[in-house]
């Protein structure tokens, strides 16, 4: 006899926001599921709240996005590109830092 696998997530695994597009595609396999109609309302209720966690953690991932892309095409009254320090992965120290442009 075959196993059905559940639809639902491991209780027993910590909850970490996952990458962006493997959340875009469990929300897509959320809603197809979900549209089917034929899980009890108890399995239903738990997609629905996966998948509302989701939505959630994956705009504030693309509103994130946006404000990195606007600070990047950012430019003053005059047209100019605005330029800000930002973090690197680089230890000081590791190259020139006098030549390193600001962004």
């Amino acid at each position: 006899m075959s196993q059905r696998t559940s639809p639902l997530p491991d209780a027993s695994v910590p909850a970490q926001p996952p990458p962006f597009e493997a959340a875009v595609k469990r929300l897509t396999e959320i809603v197809q599921l979900l549209e089917r109609g034929d899980l009890p309302l108890e399995d239903s209720l738990r997609l629905f709240e996966e998948g509302v966690k989701l939505s959630r953690a994956s705009q504030q991932r693309l509103d994130a996005a946006e404000k990195r892309v606007e600070r990047l095409l950012a430019v003053d009254d005059q047209g100019q590109p605005k330029t800000a320090s930002f973090a690197t992965d680089a230890a000081p120290g590791d190259d020139d830092e006098e030549e390193r442009p600001e962004f």
